[in-house]
């Protein structure tokens, strides 16, 4: 069975979804298809051995579960099993049909379900499928949808694990489309998937040794895409191959569609966990109690979703933990917790020393650059590079995925470099990569072109990003040439210099897609540059009246007591002093008309004045004081400290970013010094931060079009306005 009866199969069970019309929406359909595809599949298998089964479970019956189970799955030969005498197909001797009672087919059915073993009952329990049962029932479209489903042959005979799993997939995606942006948070496009597989596997040379055994990981599996087009990848390039896949999703519809695609294909369902990735992993140990480890790790995680609920777990691993735990280096803001799941994988990889392990996760923008140096996102974003994890980010074309039209990149880890790309990171910019859809799915518009998706002349983009990824021109810098129409849109992307003219109204431009940079290029160290405060003084009505306003000066009139008399008696004092202190400034200004441009000599005037009125200033009321007369004046002589350093300005403090490999003191001297002479380095406030602004690296120029051809064009279109305006008038 090709891919193309893979899609003529699903598209024919998915047509079933004409009935549901009216009680159910487009996007509810897949509450129907996917659970009763794999009802009608798991009861095509057990059919032959149904009899058997039957008879083997009276032997067995009363023995301990994990005996009847075992006993069970030997007789049917699948690792499930189903303990009803019902069945879809028409009645037998020993058995009867769901069909053979319409009336009571509701309870028949949920009967059915429950005569399964517990691993396909827990599947169709997150599938709520009795809820759907009912709703179907009420709506009197139940028998017909069965009857539709029992005509169809998903015998093994008919098509087996593997091509019942192209199917199942093919279903899944096409309610993934139909769901738009609701499922698009637990489906992400085929060849997105298809492109992180061949980034992360491509450049691995043992694939194709025989019976090698890989194991694959995704941590928020969703309907478990991901997984499975790896898996075909291996495949694929090595039939003897032994991939093993491993998977833990949150979402209840989600799990169950990927637990049920596992064991469709005969694959092992129960390494297809439930739950929260961080407060439960599923995959922390091994059967022998070892730390667990994966070849390769896959992953799609939300866009911008707050990870509030988990961060008391998340925050604790991290302070008792460290580095031994998960998130040693760091957390980002608590509204987007796409950098946890990359953590997370990073703790999962083998040992360098085991062969190591490789990672590729699509991330939005923010992961990239949000957050400054020392925030966790940077912390987060130094580990990574320090460590020489970071092999390569590859920028996508926007409004790819069903529930975004964001920008989405995607990042390749590994922690066993090859020899040439040890000590850098490759970026590459498919951005241009796109082939435009004939429909729109929710916010996806464009695909990456791939002709091997029975999509025949599409440009083969999806190749030629592989092909990027692999080059890796290290000293040198790939480009493609685009074609732009007149509107600065794109129309094609090719690697070789076109021989022929341009269009009309197009243009061909060369860009550069491809950089290779150095790990340092993406640090930075952010210096504090500090000015000098300088204060001029002056005993003006206005600002004697600003004392008033000080927060040391208006708190001396409170009182924190709670008894009445004493408060009463505590404000009272609080007012005698403020009014002691207004005199003192009274007393300054009339003795003091001038201004004074030095701070050390304004409080050597008031000093005398002070002991003499008995006021005897507090350093907290002195400040208030010195913040009310004072104003910044540039003219004004520095002020100093006890040691006679000077203070620094709040107000005229900078901070600036120098790349890693320049000299601090170098770039201060050449960018700062000769436009303002005073500053200098607070060098205790230096911190390292790390970013990568991809798009700034292929940042490309375009000069303003000319004036006259505006004027052209704005003078053509007025003449166009005045010309249907008199056939309107005429």
């Amino acid at each position: 069975m090709n891919a193309e009866t893979h899609r003529q199969l699903a598209g024919f069970i998915w047509q079933i979804c004409n009935l549901l019309r009216g009680p159910y929406k487009r996007n509810e359909y897949r509450k129907v298809i996917l659970p009763l595809t794999v009802l009608r599949r798991f009861d095509c298998l057990l059919a032959p051995t149904k009899s058997q089964a039957l008879v083997a479970f009276k032997e067995f019956k009363g023995k301990p579960e994990s005996i009847i189970r075992s006993k069970m799955n030997a007789a049917t030969g699948y690792p499930f099993y189903n303990l009803s005498k019902l069945e879809f197909a028409p009645s037998r001797k020993d058995r009867n049909s769901l069909l053979d009672d319409p009336g009571n087919l509701a309870p028949n059915l949920n009967s059915y379900i429950n005569g399964f073993s517990p691993n396909v009952r827990a599947i169709m329990e997150r599938f709520a499928f009795d809820q759907q049962i009912a709703k179907m029932a009420d709506k009197n479209l139940l028998f017909n949808v069965i009857k539709e489903f029992t005509k169809i042959d998903l015998s093994f005979e008919r098509i087996d694990s593997m091509q019942m799993g192209y199917v199942f997939e093919e279903l899944i995606r096409i309610g993934a489309e139909q769901s738009n942006e609701e499922a698009g948070e637990h489906f992400t496009p085929r060849e997105v998937i298809k492109l992180m597989v061949n980034l992360l596997l491509s450049p691995e040379q043992d694939l194709r040794r025989s019976h090698v055994v890989k194991t694959i990981y995704d941590p928020a599996c969703g309907t478990g895409g991901m997984l499975s087009v790896a898996e075909q990848y291996i495949l694929k390039l090595n039939n003897k191959a032994n991939p093993l896949l491993y998977g833990q999703d949150w979402n209840d519809e989600a799990w169950a569609v990927c637990r049920a695609d596992m064991l469709i294909k005969g694959e092992e369902a129960d390494n297809i966990a439930q739950g929260d990735t961080f407060t439960k992993d599923a995959f922390a140990r091994d059967e022998q109690g070892q730390k667990r480890t994966f070849d390769y790790m896959l992953a799609n995680p939300p866009f911008g979703v707050e990870w509030k609920q988990q961060q008391r777990y998340i925050e604790h691993e991290r302070d008792s933990l460290g580095y031994q735990g998960r998130f040693g280096a760091g957390t980002p803001r608590i509204n987007d917790g796409a950098l946890l799941f990359l953590q997370h994988m990073i703790d999962k990889m083998r040992p360098p020393k085991d062969g190591g392990s490789r990672i590729g996760i699509v991330f939005n923008g923010s992961p990239l650059f949000t957050g400054d140096a020392g925030s966790g996102e940077s912390e987060i974003r130094r580990w990574i590079i320090e460590n020489d994890w970071l092999e390569a980010v590859v920028a996508l074309p926007e409004q790819l995925f069903y529930n975004t039209g964001i920008s989405t990149y995607i990042w390749v880890l590994t922690n066993h470099k090859e020899k040439h790309r040890k000590g850098k990171v490759q970026l590459i910019d498919a951005r241009n990569h796109w082939v435009q859809m004939e429909k729109s799915l929710g916010n996806k518009r464009r695909r990456i072109g791939d002709p091997t998706d029975n999509k025949p002349k599409d440009p083969d983009y999806l190749s030629d990003i592989t092909s990027l990824h692999g080059q890796f021109q290290e000293k040198g810098k790939d480009t493609r040439w685009v074609l732009f129409d007149k509107d600065g849109k794109i129309v094609s992307v090719t690697n070789v210099a076109s021989t022929n003219d341009a269009p009309r109204d197009q243009t061909w431009k060369q860009l550069v897609v491809n950089k290779v940079f150095d790990n340092e290029d993406f640090g930075y160290h952010k210096i504090t540059i500090e000015r000098p405060l300088r204060l001029n003084f002056h005993a003006t009505a206005e600002r004697i009246e600003r004392l008033e306003t000080e927060t040391a000066f208006k708190n001396l009139a409170g009182s924190t007591r709670k008894d009445e008399a004493a408060r009463l008696i505590d404000i009272a004092a609080g007012e005698k002093r403020q009014q002691q202190i207004r005199e003192l400034l009274a007393a300054f200004a009339k003795r003091h008309h001038e201004m004074i441009k030095d701070r050390k000599l304004f409080l050597q005037a008031l000093k005398p004045i002070d002991s003499e009125l008995g006021t005897h200033l507090s350093s907290a009321e002195l400040k208030a004081v010195v913040s009310a007369l004072g104003e910044r004046d540039e003219t004004a002589e520095i002020c100093r400290n006890r040691e006679g350093l000077p203070e620094p300005d709040p107000n005229l403090r900078d901070t600036e970013n120098v790349p890693l490999k320049e000299s601090i003191q170098a770039y201060f001297e050449r960018e700062v010094l000769p436009h303002v002479p005073d500053a200098w380095i607070d060098h205790s406030k230096t911190k390292v931060g790390y970013e990568i602004p991809l798009n700034r690296h292929f940042y490309r120029y375009e000069p303003p079009r000319e004036l006259a051809l505006i004027e052209d064009e704005i003078k053509a279109l007025e003449e166009d306005i005045m010309r249907l305006l008199k056939e309107v008038t005429a």
